[in-house]
Order: C-alpha cells, then sequence, then structure tokens
C-alpha cells in the first residue's frame, strides 16, 4: 500500500496577536447612499473620525434608472429624478450627483424629435427657482444657475401682495440669502414668455423676500429699449407694509407754474397704525399737505383720519389778477367691532372743512367730490345697561354744513336716554290681555348744546354767541285692546318737561319808540302734555275669475283709521306787555326754547288716514310651475287728512296722497300729490269755501311728484344663458427650452410659469353684437299749483353706464339733462383700457363749470406703481 506524506512540516501559527486596521477606504462615503447600502454598525478604531460635512442623509429616485459609478464617484439620475437633502429640494430631466465633491448638476431631457422637457426645479427653505441647469454644492451650499426664472411676492396692493418675476442668464448663489445676477430682467407681467414690458439689469444683487440692488437699469417695452433709465436701482421686495417715499406726479399750470404733486413719504408707525404724508408744490408759491392714517386692531376697532390744507396762489404777486385761498378738509372714520363691547359702542364719521375745497381744489384725487353740497359728521358713544328695566344712552357730537349758503349748525353735545318699556300691571314674560294688562309707558331724557353759525365764525368766539342749551324730559303712557275681534283701539298720551338755561323778557321802550327784548340767563322750565286715541281696522276684498284665466284674481287690502288728539292750552307760560298803541301784546319767555315753545291755543283735531295694497294672481309663464305668480299692482297707496275742531276757518288740512307701484318689472314708480278742498282768492290766499262750491272740483292738485329709475344690461336682452367661451382661443402652448448643458452653456429667453390667468394673454375675442354693457336712469318731475301758476319746478333726467366694446376696452358715461331749463348737467366721460402689465384711463368733462381732462398710464402692480406717466388740464374756472 502506498502512501503519499508533504514534503515540508506542518504550518506553526506565529504567537501575534489579531489586530484591526486602523484605515478604512469605503468605496462609498456611507452618508451619501439610502438605506438600501447596509451600513457596518461595527467600529473597532480608537481613533475619533473627522465629522462629514453633511448633515443628513441624501435621499434620491429617478423615474427611468440610477445608476451607480464607482469609477466616476458618481450616481446618475435620468426621468423625473428627485433629490432630497435637509430643506433643499431638486427636481429634473437628468440629475448627476458627484459623492465625492458633494455636488449636483441638474437639467432638461431631451427626447427623440429634439424637444426639451422636465426643466429643474430648485427650492431650499421657501425660495423656489426654475432654471435651464444648475450645479449646487451641499457643502458651501453654493450654486450656478443658468437662464433661472424666480417669482417674489412683493408690495401691499389692494388686492394683496403682486407677484415680481426675476429672469437671469447666469446667476451665482452665494449661500441662503444673497445671488448675484448677470444680464437680469424684472417684470410683474403674467405673460412670462413674452413680457410686455421687462426691466433689464446687468448687474444685480438679489436677496429673496428683502431686496434686488442693480446697476445700470433701463426699461424695455414689448423688447424696445426706452429711455427710461437709472445709474442704479432699488427695487424693495419685503411683503406687508415697509416705510418709503411716494413718488410724485409732475405737470405745469399756466397760472401756477411747474409743480409736483401727490409726492411724500409712508411710515407703518406700529403693527396697528400708518401713516402717509404727501404734498403738492408749485413754483409760484402755492402749495398743499395731506396725512392718511389707517389703523386697525382685530376684534376691536378700525378707523382713518384724513387731514388736508391747501394754500392756493393764483398769478403772482403785484398782478391784477392775483389771489390766495386757504382751502382744509377733515374727514374721521372710526367703527368699532361688535365683538369689543356687547354693551358700548363708540363710532365717529367726520367730514368737515371749507366750503370749496372740493370745488377749488387743483388734485385730481378730490375731483369726485366737486358735487358734495353738504358735510356732515357725528361722533357718538353709547352705553347700555341690561339689568331691567334696560337704559340705552348716547352721547352724540353732530355737525352739518351747507357748502353754498356756508351755514353751520352743531350739536355739542346731545345727551338722550331712555327706558324700555315698562308694563306695569302685567307679568313681564306673560300674555297681556285687554285695557289694563296693557298699560304701558316710557321715559326718555334729550339734552343739548345747539350752535348755529357761519363758515366766517367757525372755530372762533363767535361761534357760540347764538348757543342754546335746553333738555326735554318726556314720559309716553299708552294701551291697546280690541273691539268687536275686528276693530284695533289705542290710547295714547305724553308728558313733557322742557328745561332752558335761558329765556326772555319784552316790553317797550317809550323813549326810542320800540320793542326791546332783554335775555335773561339761568334755569327755568316749562311743561306741556297731550292725549289721543285711535281705531282702525284691515279690510280684505278678493275677486276670482278663474284658473284658466291669465289674470286669476285680484286682492285689495284696504287699512283704514281715524285719530283724534288733543292738547290744552298753556296760557299760564304766557306774559304779556303794552306797544306803543297801547294794546296788550302776549309772548312766552321760552321763544328761544329749542324743544319749541307753550301753545297758546288749545289744539282737538280728527286725522283720517287709508293704506291700500292692490296684487293679481297671474298664470305663470312657467308650465311647470304648480302656483300662480303674484304681481303687485300697488304695492302702497295712502291718503290722509285731518279736520281742526278747534279752528274757526279752514278746519279741513290738505289730503296727502302718496304711492308706490312695479307693474313694469324692475322699474319702481313713486308718486305723491297733494290736493286742498278749499278754493283760492285771486291773490293766492286760501278761503274758507270749498273748492267745490266755487266752481272747481273737489279738491286743487296743489302739488305733485313722480320719480322712478330702472338699470338696463347686456344679459337682460341675451338668450341661451352665459356666454360660452371663444371657438378662437387657444390652449396655452408647451413652451420649450434650451439643452442642458453640463459646461455652463447660456443662451436662450425667460420662460416663466404661465399666471393664474389663463386668458391673461390671449387677443380680444370678437364680440360681434353682444357687447356687455349697463345703464342706469333716473327721472325726477315735481309739479307746483298753489296758486294756479301750473308750474313744473323740476323736470330733470340722470342717466349713467358702462360699456365693454372689447375685454380690455371699457367706456362709461355719467350725466342728466334739465328738461326744464334745457341743459346737460355736470357730464363725465371714463375711457380705460387693459393693456396687460399696464393700466390706461382717461377722465373727460367735457363743458360745464367743471371742464377738465385727465390722462394716466402705469404699471397696475403695487411694486412698480410709480413707473407712470400722467397729465391734466386746469380746471376752468381757474383759467
Amino acid at each position: 500500500m502506498a502512501t503519499l506524506t508533504a514534503q515540508e512540516n506542518p504550518i506553526v501559527p506565529l504567537p501575534i496577536k489579531a489586530v484591526g486596521d486602523t484605515l478604512t477606504a469605503p468605496l462609498l462615503p456611507a452618508n451619501i447612499l439610502n438605506d438600501t447600502i447596509a451600513i457596518d454598525s461595527v467600529e473597532t478604531d480608537t481613533v475619533p473620525k473627522k465629522q462629514p460635512l453633511l448633515l443628513d442623509k441624501i435621499k434620491y429616485k429617478a423615474k427611468d434608472y440610477v445608476k451607480l459609478s464607482q469609477k466616476d464617484n458618481k450616481i446618475y439620475l435620468y426621468d423625473e429624478a428627485e433629490i432630497y437633502y435637509q430643506d433643499t429640494e431638486l427636481k429634473a430631466g437628468v440629475i448627476v450627483m458627484d459623492y465625492v465633491k458633494n455636488e449636483v448638476y441638474a437639467g432638461r431631457m431631451k427626447d427623440s424629435l429634439g424637444n426639451y422637457s422636465q426643466l429643474p426645479y430648485f427650492k431650499q427653505g421657501e425660495n423656489e427657482v426654475r432654471p435651464d441647469s444648475i450645479r449646487f454644492n451641499f457643502d458651501t451650499q453654493k450654486a450656478l444657475i443658468w437662464n433661472s426664472r424666480t417669482e417674489q411676492q412683493a408690495g401691499l396692493g389692494q388686492m394683496g401682495s403682486d407677484a415680481m418675476k426675476v429672469y437671469a442668464e447666469v446667476t451665482k448663489k452665494e449661500n441662503d440669502s444673497v445671488y448675484f445676477l448677470h444680464e437680469g430682467k424684472l417684470t410683474t407681467s403674467k405673460d412670462t414668455v413674452d413680457p410686455d414690458y421687462y426691466i433689464r439689469v446687468r448687474k444685480a444683487k438679489f436677496v429673496p423676500k428683502k431686496k434686488i440692488i442693480a446697476g445700470y437699469s433701463n426699461m424695455y417695452i414689448v423688447d424696445v429699449p426706452t429711455p427710461i433709465a437709472l445709474p442704479f436701482a432699488y427695487f424693495p421686495l419685503t411683503t406687508g407694509r415697509a416705510p418709503g417715499l411716494i413718488f410724485p406726479t409732475f405737470g405745469n399750470d399756466p397760472r401756477r407754474g411747474y409743480f409736483i404733486q401727490n409726492g411724500g413719504y409712508y411710515l407703518p408707525i406700529s403693527e396697528y397704525v400708518d401713516l402717509a404724508v404727501t404734498g403738492d408744490f408749485y413754483t409760484n408759491g402755492s402749495y398743499g399737505f395731506r396725512g392718511q392714517s389707517i389703523y386697525s386692531k382685530r376684534y376691536k376697532f378700525r378707523g382713518n383720519v384724513n387731514v388736508s390744507y391747501e394754500n392756493l396762489i393764483q398769478s403772482q404777486l403785484g398782478f391784477s389778477d392775483y389771489n390766495r385761498t386757504s382751502n382744509y378738509n377733515i374727514r374721521i372714520s372710526h367703527t368699532q367691532d361688535p365683538k369689543a363691547s356687547p354693551n358700548s359702542r363708540f363710532s365717529a364719521s367726520v367730514n368737515l372743512g371749507s366750503s370749496q375745497f372740493y370745488t377749488n381744489s387743483l388734485n385730481q384725487v378730490n375731483r369726485n367730490n366737486t358735487q358734495t353740497n353738504t358735510f356732515a359728521s357725528s361722533i357718538s358713544y353709547s352705553k347700555t345697561f341690561p339689568a331691567y328695566p334696560s337704559v340705552n344712552t348716547s352721547l352724540t357730537l353732530s355737525h352739518t354744513q351747507n357748502s353754498r349758503t356756508q351755514q353751520i349748525n352743531m350739536s355739542l353735545p346731545t345727551f338722550q336716554a331712555s327706558m324700555e318699556r315698562i308694563f306695569p300691571f302685567a307679568k313681564r314674560d306673560g300674555i297681556k290681555k285687554g285695557v289694563i294688562q296693557n298699560v304701558n309707558f316710557q321715559y326718555d331724557v334729550n339734552a343739548q348744546n345747539s350752535i348755529t353759525t357761519t363758515e366766517e365764525d367757525f372755530f372762533t368766539s363767535k361761534m357760540f354767541d347764538d348757543a342754546k342749551i335746553g333738555a326735554r324730559h318726556r314720559i309716553p303712557i299708552g294701551t291697546n285692546f280690541k273691539v268687536a275681534k275686528y276693530f284695533s283701539v289705542s290710547l295714547n298720551g305724553s308728558y313733557e318737561d322742557v328745561w332752558t338755561l335761558e329765556t326772555i323778557r319784552r316790553q317797550y321802550n317809550a323813549e326810542e319808540e320800540r320793542v326791546v327784548t332783554d335775555t335773561i340767563p339761568g334755569f327755568d322750565r316749562f311743561n306741556r302734555y297731550n292725549l289721543g286715541a285711535s281705531i282702525g281696522t284691515t279690510m280684505y276684498g278678493t275677486w276670482n275669475f278663474g284658473e284658466g284665466k291669465k289674470i286669476q284674481a285680484l286682492r285689495h287690502v284696504m287699512r283704514p283709521s281715524v285719530s283724534y288728539s288733543y292738547a290744552p292750552s298753556f296760557e299760564q307760560f304766557y306774559e304779556t306787555y303794552i306797544d306803543g298803541d297801547g294794546d296788550e301784546v302776549q309772548y312766552t319767555p321760552y321763544e328761544t326754547s329749542i324743544y319749541g315753545r307753550p301753545s297758546l291755543s288749545r289744539g282737538s283735531s280728527l286725522s283720517f288716514s287709508l293704506q291700500n295694497s292692490l296684487e293679481a294672481k297671474v298664470r305663470d309663464k312657467d308650465s311647470t310651475a304648480t302656483e300662480p305668480k303674484k304681481v303687485s299692482i300697488l304695492s302702497n297707496l295712502s291718503f290722509s287728512a285731518s279736520y281742526n275742531l278747534e279752528a274757526d276757518s279752514l278746519k279741513l288740512s290738505p289730503i296727502n296722497m302718496s304711492g308706490a307701484t312695479e307693474i313694469i318689472k324692475n322699474v319702481p314708480i313713486n308718486f305723491a300729490a297733494t290736493f286742498d278742498p278749499y278754493a283760492i282768492d285771486n291773490s293766492g290766499r286760501r278761503i274758507n269755501t270749498l273748492n267745490i262750491k266755487n266752481g272747481g272740483g273737489i279738491a286743487r292738485l296743489t302739488s305733485a311728484r313722480l320719480n322712478t329709475g330702472f338699470s338696463l344690461n347686456s344679459e337682460m336682452f341675451q338668450k341661451g344663458g352665459a356666454k360660452k367661451k371663444d371657438p378662437n382661443e387657444q390652449e396655452e402652448p408647451d413652451y420649450g427650452a434650451n439643452p442642458f448643458e453640463l459646461d455652463g452653456a447660456r443662451t436662450g429667453e425667460p420662460h416663466f410659469n404661465k399666471g393664474e390667468d389663463e386668458n391673461e394673454n390671449t387677443d380680444n375675442p370678437i364680440y360681434n353684437t353682444n357687447l356687455p354693457w349697463d345703464a342706469r336712469f333716473t327721472y325726477v318731475a315735481t309739479y307746483n299749483n298753489n296758486n294756479r301758476q301750473g308750474e313744473i319746478t323740476n323736470h330733470s333726467l340722470m342717466f349713467s353706464g358702462n360699456i365693454q366694446l372689447s375685454p380690455k376696452w371699457e367706456v362709461g358715461f355719467n350725466s342728466g339733462y334739465d328738461l326744464k331749463n334745457q341743459g346737460f348737467a355736470d357730464t363725465r366721460f371714463n375711457f380705460k383700457r387693459d393693456l396687460g402689465s399696464f393700466r390706461l384711463s382717461f377722465d373727460w368733462t367735457p363743458f360745464g363749470r367743471y371742464e377738465r381732462w385727465y390722462f394716466f398710464v402705469g404699471i397696475k402692480s403695487s411694486i412698480l406703481s410709480d413707473l407712470k406717466w400722467e397729465n391734466r388740464s386746469q380746471p376752468y374756472s381757474n383759467r
């Protein structure tokens, strides 16, 4: 048997202890791979490792493939590639990631036809960029971006913040908050593929959501450069309120020289209050200032304060036509949120100033108020004490001013308090029946300091010379009950106690041969009371014509009532003096009371009233309707008159008639008339002879009034419902982009996303005969025949409307015609044109006292609203 053995001796292990290698060389950094790659959890190296620059895992995916190349130290992602790292998000058609340098390259995809898609989308924090290609380093957070497109919300317009689109051929991202732009374009146009305007900047520093600081910049309109340029520019991108200059308007006035208007400064004082100060300056010395402050606190209050002052100089000092006027206007509005205090409320609405402020003002912002004839103000505080019986109190300061007569009436202040109605003979929550249980009374007080003055004496001590102070306490008492089931009877009475701080005394001065009236200061009072009763009922009448008729039924409702009132004579509050003829003359010391004087004669009169309403039931044109349609023929037709039982003649009062109808759909008609049952003599005075006995009718028509108004619009005359989409309107094309090149090629134009308004970039569709329009008409006629003159005192037609010639062209008008005097009222035309990013308007008053025109064109966005041009004529009265 043969055997086989080794030539050498068996290997004997050396007595050396095994130690792990202190150097590790992984093929890929462990923190750059996703969770699918296993990482050794056992670490034997005792030397502490250097902290990696990547602080988080990088997550990535792609639709087509993910290729890992250990030779190139890169990962390739193709088709809908996505990478996520902390707050950074990158999406593109192609992404190449170098995991040694910790850099990524992103670009677009190119199909077999040469079309590009899947533009990169880069988002870091809240900043978004849509470039053609991008190179980004995860360690330094720096990036190079080609043909970037980003959108910044900035400004605070009427409809909220606006969007500023920023495009740059090359962008260098320095850090999270600073970008440097080369060959950039700034625009607010929604058509971002071919913007109608943009501002070209050669070099700029871009801080997202804060500002853009640029060098030489100029404006392009439809890619044509304009002379609007600046050696350097600053574009704020902050949202919300921020302090800054308000750009003025420039112009020339023949009599005041060159001017700037509406220039100033805006300052947000705090979170709740802001302030805007603007001014006008003319080279001849005229000037004006305006201050506006808006304040608001949620669930508390909101309001605004506007103060204006103008010092206007016409011509030059030393010329015959030199004139200087000063005007002012103060407007305050304050409203309190009902949630702030349920039982108290403070409100203010103030409008006071010079009567000629609006008519003499040269500023276009005051143009719409030239027809204001009355200024009114009210500042009030009210408080309710809810405990039974509840009491409502209020303190009010009021002011009215007539700009024509320049008379001013003020109440400084008026105090009112009223207690709720009390039923002393019935339970508070029970049902009240009969005369006794329905007895109720109230209490109210009214006190005021009344001032009547003129604009000349306003804000001087003379305005208080004729001030009147007084108070009135009143307790009304009443009850009501039914009689014979169908008649409602009410009994009422009222007691008043009037206080005054001033009375008069009259006496005849024989030396001067005249009556002298002395004013006696000091507290005094008088009282008065009255009683009354009324009875009324409601009657219904129906005429049925059959369900097959077009008019199926008529319903007539009548509400007649008769009332009686009585007031005694208060002779105890009258005094007498002897005049120059020796006759005794009565007068009351309370003639100056702001609540009237006590009555010397006894009052006893009957009053009659009749209210009517008439409606019809007609067959509905809709065949599916199950019920007839109700049509109001007369919504109200009322007659009222009274008979004075104490008068020795002319006991009947004129008969008043008023009514309203809408028998023509959407055309309400209101009418009123007065009829006198007595005749008149040749001088026009009423005589104690009934008109019917004087050869006339039952009553003479002494006055009448008619007014109606209606509106029309194009939708009323259209059939088929809403306007259909125009068939010529095309879908938004899919705009391509430039090739993706890793070597940094930079070609092409900006391609922003389409705005929310999909129709913004479409041409005006043809309207044909369906031009949208609306019109409003008001007709007023007044007739006077007190003295058989038969005169129409007012006969006018007022009309206004708008017509939209195209989706971007609108024409409006406002005018009226005086049919009696054969002349037009203040007539205005306004033309508006939507120029995409620009707004054009032309306001024209072709004739009359306020003849003028005003032209404006400017950017609609509040960010660049200072880019505008406007021109205007001067008021005809100032020429």
